[in-house]
Formats: structure tokens, C-alpha cells, sequence
């Protein structure tokens, strides 16, 4: 059986929630490893960045805005690239929010509005691009999970509501679409510095409570998650279905620690 290659080129990939931490690395990443990339998210002036950033690898962009909360713009994100690129292999779903709240406090809108942009801003994107991909007989989609898909974190019940039914949500549409060629999997970062994340961590006591539970003793860089997110968007993946690849420093695996 012949090799398949961690090569993306001919690919065309959409990633959504491109603007800024772990989306738009992942958008930069796959444009090194060969794909056209369609970085989506809900400002223009971030887009035209990233844009700009994989036109210089070579590689073609397509600058649209997009927001997980309304299915028409997903609607028109697919249409626009397949109208670029003439098709969508790979989707990356990266679009999330998170906010710290004790749990008695979390009010109907904070609740809903974090689940629907994280667990049903995936599911609407995975409905719009499967659709496609499952047309075509091909797709790798990609989500973002969590730790909190596996364990509990102090005060983001709403968050951990959201990644633990994401996960769940990547093992159920593979088990629907893998027989169709589309090959759905999630990778769980572990306590990166990131726009979203590093106003709860960086040198407050929880950051130093996730550094001392991290053996390799510190903070993930966006860019260590590539490695995973073109393993999973290529052709070596092909076999690779309703995974949760997890990408935390040893996080998951640690005990006692000193």
C-alpha cells in the first residue's frame, strides 16, 4: 500500500474563527503544508491579515466574513469558496467564546449564548459543509474540543457544557459520514495563551494551577498544534475517524506532579 504524505497540496480548507489564536495558526499552518485557505470570522480587517500571511506562502485565500450564529453566512462562506476554489476538502472549526462565571450566577443568555456559538455554531457549520462534503464523497472536518470536554474546570461550567458535547458531536457525525468518505475528528488543545484564554491565566493563580498540572511546564504556542491539524485535514488520516487528538503537554496523562 502506498505511503500517504502529510501533503496538503490541492486541498482546499475553510477555517472558521481564522482571526486570531489557535484559528488563524491553523489557517497559516495548512497553507504551509500546501492548501488554499479560505480564513472566516467575523472581522474583515483580521481575514484581510491572515490572507495576506498564506498569499505570501504561495498559496490562495479567500477573504469573506462569516458567523457561526447565523446559518446564511455559513451558507454563503461555502458558497463562496467552492466558487473560488471549486470545492471544500477540509473545515476547521475554531469560532468559540468563553467566559468566567460562578455556576449559581450564569444567567439563560450567558448560557445560551455560549452554547450557541461553541456547540451549535459547530453543528451548524458541519451540517452546511457536510452537505458538501458528503456530495462529494470526500471531507476531513475538524473541531476544536477541550479539556473540559474530559475534566472539569473551576467556574466555565457553561464552556465545559459546550467542548463536552462537541466532542460528542465530532464521535457522532463520524459515525454517520465516515462510510461516506468524510472523516470527522476533534483536537483537544491543552492551556494555551490565546486572546480568548490568557485573561484567565496569564499570572493568575488558575495559570499557575494549570502550569504545576502541565509536566512539560508551560503554556502550548498556537503553532504546536499544526503538526495535528495537518495530520488530520491530509490523506494519512484517512482511516482516522472520531478521534479527540489531544495536544496538552501532558496534561491529561498527569497525577501527581512534585
Amino acid at each position: 500500500m502506498a505511503y500517504k504524505p502529510l501533503d496538503l497540496a490541492g486541498r482546499t480548507a475553510v477555517v472558521i474563527g481564522a482571526t486570531s489564536g489557535i484559528g488563524r495558526a491553523l489557517a497559516i499552518g495548512l497553507a504551509h503544508a500546501g492548501a488554499d485557505v479560505a480564513p472566516s470570522g467575523r472581522r474583515a480587517d483580521l481575514i484581510d491579515s491572515a490572507a495576506v500571511e498564506i498569499e505570501a506562502l504561495g498559496r490562495r485565500a479567500l477573504r469573506i466574513e462569516s458567523d457561526v450564529r447565523h446559518r446564511a453566512s455559513l451558507q454563503a462562506l461555502l458558497e463562496a469558496a467552492v466558487a473560488e476554489f471549486g470545492k471544500v476538502d477540509i473545515l476547521v472549526n475554531c469560532a468559540g467564546i468563553t467566559k468566567r462565571t460562578p455556576t449559581l450566577d450564569v444567567s439563560d443568555e450567558e448560557w445560551n449564548a455560549i452554547l450557541d456559538t461553541n456547540l451549535t455554531g459547530t453543528l451548524r457549520a458541519a451540517q452546511v459543509f457536510g452537505k458538501h462534503m458528503l456530495e462529494r464523497g470526500y471531507g476531513r472536518m475538524i473541531n476544536i474540543a477541550s479539556l473540559t470536554s474530559f475534566v472539569g474546570l473551576y467556574e466555565v461550567a457553561a464552556y465545559g457544557a459546550s467542548k463536552a458535547a462537541v466532542a460528542a458531536l465530532t464521535k457522532s457525525l463520524a459515525v454517520e459520514w465516515g462510510r461516506h468518505g468524510v472523516c470527522v475528528n476533534a483536537i483537544v488543545p491543552g492551556v494555551f495563551l490565546t486572546p480568548l484564554s490568557e485573561g484567565l491565566l496569564d499570572g493568575t493563580e488558575r495559570g499557575r494551577e494549570l502550569l504545576l498540572r502541565t509536566p512539560v511546564k508551560r503554556f502550548g504556542k498556537v503553532e504546536e498544534l499544526v503538526g495535528a491539524a495537518v495530520f488530520l485535514a491530509s490523506d494519512a488520516a484517512s482511516f482516522t475517524n472520531g478521534e479527540l487528538l489531544v495536544v496538552d503537554g501532558g496534561f491529561l496523562a498527569s497525577g501527581v506532579n512534585v
